[in-house]
């Protein structure tokens, strides 16, 4: 019986070494060691033999067993290795490959400009406010000196909820809300999106986006209005730009004007751009009218100021010369990427 026990035993190592597979390797572990595998069915012929004989016998089918165990074992850990390798090779990263090119986030067009503006006005000591976007009537117009009946409470321009609540217009509602604090002075802009009852085209739009300034204290002039804005412009624009006010008419300013710049593209000599006027139109301002004051409860006798609206959309049209407002609203990737 050991004779066979042994030629059993090296007919499995046998078959073990030989073994191509994973599954042929299970195979050949459950013919010998499976509950009706050939050294299982030796292992309960013990029965058979004589008590002395039985745990020699016992000890031997035990080597047996453990020998074939072990050499399941070992081949086990080969294929396992032999896996890993091919894996690594289908997977193989070649680091000298230049790698992929992430595509990251990056501001809006509209949103540089408008860091640029605020980091050019707090520099002259401006500081930021802000305000709700649905607003009531009396600060929307009332307080700016827009009375009833006035073309701006046409409904066909503004979007209202009720007769009391509307989606604001403008951002000079916040000077309102700032002015009846009644601390003086003050020196702000105020910046956010605005509702109109536009249609789409490429230059409206029913919301886009301002930045309004106020500066509101004593022996506030014209001439003071005029520097800061020209300040603005040179930052902006570039230290070559020229500015001029033409006369206008606004309900909350009173005198008031809208400032044009020198042209950047030709410099004022006419061109495309400026469609030959050498000058190209980009704000409104004021002095802040003294009825504005007593509807905000200020002392008009007491205090001078003047304001100035900035489109931000208009400024981004102008500084990436793009002829289409609705480009920076359509989400074209190809469009943002210029901006990256």
């Amino acid at each position: 019986m050991d004779i066979n026990l042994e030629k059993l035993k090296d007919k499995a190592l046998e078959s073990i070494a030989n073994a191509k597979d994973p599954k042929d390797l299970d195979d050949i572990r459950v013919s010998y060691l499976g509950k009706k595998g050939e050294i299982t069915a030796v292992m309960q012929r013990l029965r058979e033999l004589k008590e002395e004989e039985r745990k020699e016998f016992g000890k031997t089918v035990n080597i047996a067993k453990s020998a074939i165990e072990e050499h399941i074992r070992l081949k086990q850990k080969k294929f396992g290795e032999k896996i890993i390798a091919e894996k690594f090779k289908r997977e193989a990263i070649d680091v000298t490959l230049p790698s992929k090119k992430i595509s990251i986030g990056h501001l809006h067009p509209c949103s540089i400009v408008y860091n640029d503006v605020r980091d050019i006005f707090e520099k002259m000591g401006y500081t930021v406010v802000t305000g709700p976007e649905i607003e009531y009537d009396e600060y929307n117009f009332e307080k700016l000196n827009i009375e009833k009946g006035h073309p701006a409470r046409d409904e066909q321009d503004t979007f209202y909820i009720n007769d009391k609540v509307l989606l604001r217009t403008q951002t000079s509602p916040v000077q309102a809300r700032v002015m009846e604090k009644g601390k003086l002075p003050i020196c702000i802009i105020s910046a956010g999106r605005v509702f109109r009852s536009d249609s789409v085209d490429a230059t409206h739009s029913p919301t886009f986006h301002q930045i309004e300034g106020l500066v509101v204290d004593k022996d506030i002039s014209f001439t003071d209005l005029k520097g800061t804005l020209t300040t603005f412009a040179k930052a902006f624009f570039g230290e070559n730009i020229k500015t001029r006010f033409r006369p206008h008419h606004f309900p909350f300013t009173e005198p008031s004007a809208e400032m044009d710049v020198s042209c950047f593209k030709c410099g004022g000599s006419g061109c495309r751009f400026c469609k030959n006027e050498g000058w190209i139109e980009i704000l409104g301002c004021g002095m802040v009218n003294p009825r504005v004051y007593e509807l905000c409860g200020l002392d008009k006798d007491k205090c001078q100021g003047f304001a100035f609206g900035i489109g931000i959309e208009r400024l981004a049209l102008l500084k990436y010369e793009i002829d289409d407002m609705r480009l920076l609203y359509e989400n074209d990737v190809r469009f943002l990427k210029q901006f990256d």
